[in-house]
C-alpha cells in the first residue's frame, strides 16, 4: 500500500478535494456526508482544520447535458464549463450548511482572491472559472496556504494505467510520478472530463512539489488509516 506520513506533517490544515461523485452520485448522497461529517469533527477535535473542495457530480452532468439536449451545437464549451461551476458551488453550498457551526461562512468561488479564514475549522470551496476544474481549486488553494498534499476523494479506488471499465487488463499503479501521470492522461481539460486528477491539476502540482493521495471516499476507514497510520490502500501521484 502506498504510505505518506500525514500524522508526522507540521501544517495542520488539511486540503481534501471531495469528488462530486461522492456528494451526488445521483442524487444528493446523504450516508457519505452525514458520515464524512462525523469524520470531520474527530479530526477537529484533534487539531486539524479542513478546507474542502468540492465538485458537481451527476449534477454537473445533468445540467450539461440538458443544455446540449436544448441548444444542440450552440452549447459553447464555455458555456458548458459555467454551469459545472455552478453546481460545484451549490455542493459546496450544501456541504458549508452541513459544516455551518464551525465552517468559515462564505465559500470560496476564487482560490486567488477569496478570503480564506485560516482559524475556521472548516472551509468549502466550489469551482472557479472556464477551463478550471475543482482540482484545480485545491491544487491552488494547496499552492496558496502552501500544503505539500491534497487528498482526493473519488469513487474509483486507484489509479490505472488504462480505464478499467473498458479494458479488463487495465492495471492499477499504487505510486506514479507526475511526469508519467500526465504523459497518461495528456494535457487538455474538457468539462464533465472523467479522470480521477484533471490534467491542468496535474501540472500544478507538479510546478509546486504537492503530492497527491487518491482513494475511494466510500471507505472513510481508508481515510482515517491515511491520517493516523500513514498508509492508505489507493495510489500516490508526486515528484
Amino acid at each position: 500500500m502506498p504510505s505518506f506520513p500525514i500524522n508526522k506533517t507540521k501544517n495542520k490544515r488539511i486540503v481534501i478535494s471531495v469528488g462530486g461523485s461522492m456528494i451526488f452520485p445521483e442524487n444528493i448522497n446523504a450516508q457519505f456526508v452525514k458520515e464524512f461529517k462525523k469524520f470531520v469533527l474527530e479530526q477537529v477535535a484533534k487539531g486539524w482544520k479542513f478546507l474542502l473542495i468540492v465538485g458537481g457530480g451527476k449534477l454537473t452532468r445533468i445540467f450539461q447535458e440538458g443544455a446540449k439536449n436544448i441548444l444542440g451545437p450552440g452549447a459553447s464549451k464555455e458555456d458548458l464549463d459555467w454551469l459545472g461551476i455552478h453546481t460545484t458551488r451549490v455542493n459546496a453550498n450544501q456541504i458549508s450548511t452541513v459544516f455551518a457551526d464551525i465552517a468559515q461562512p462564505k465559500i470560496i468561488t476564487n482560490p486567488e482572491e477569496s478570503h480564506i479564514d485560516m482559524n475556521a475549522d472548516v472551509v468549502v470551496a466550489g469551482g472557479w472559472k472556464p477551463g478550471w476544474s475543482t482540482d484545480y481549486v485545491a491544487s491552488k488553494i494547496a499552492e496558496r496556504i502552501k500544503a505539500p498534499y491534497i487528498i482526493n476523494l473519488t469513487n474509483v479506488s486507484q489509479v490505472y494505467n488504462d480505464d478499467p471499465k473498458k479494458n479488463p487488463d487495465a492495471k492499477p499503479i499504487e505510486e506514479m510520478s507526475w511526469h508519467d501521470y500526465r504523459e497518461m492522461i495528456g494535457d487538455e481539460w474538457i468539462p464533465g472530463m472523467n479522470l480521477p486528477f484533471d490534467p491542468i491539476a496535474a501540472k500544478l502540482c507538479q510546478e509546486n512539489d504537492i503530492t497527491v493521495l487518491i482513494m475511494n471516499g466510500n471507505k472513510l476507514s481508508n481515510l482515517k488509516d491515511a491520517m493516523n497510520k500513514g498508509t492508505f490502500f489507493g495510489s500516490l501521484l508526486k515528484n
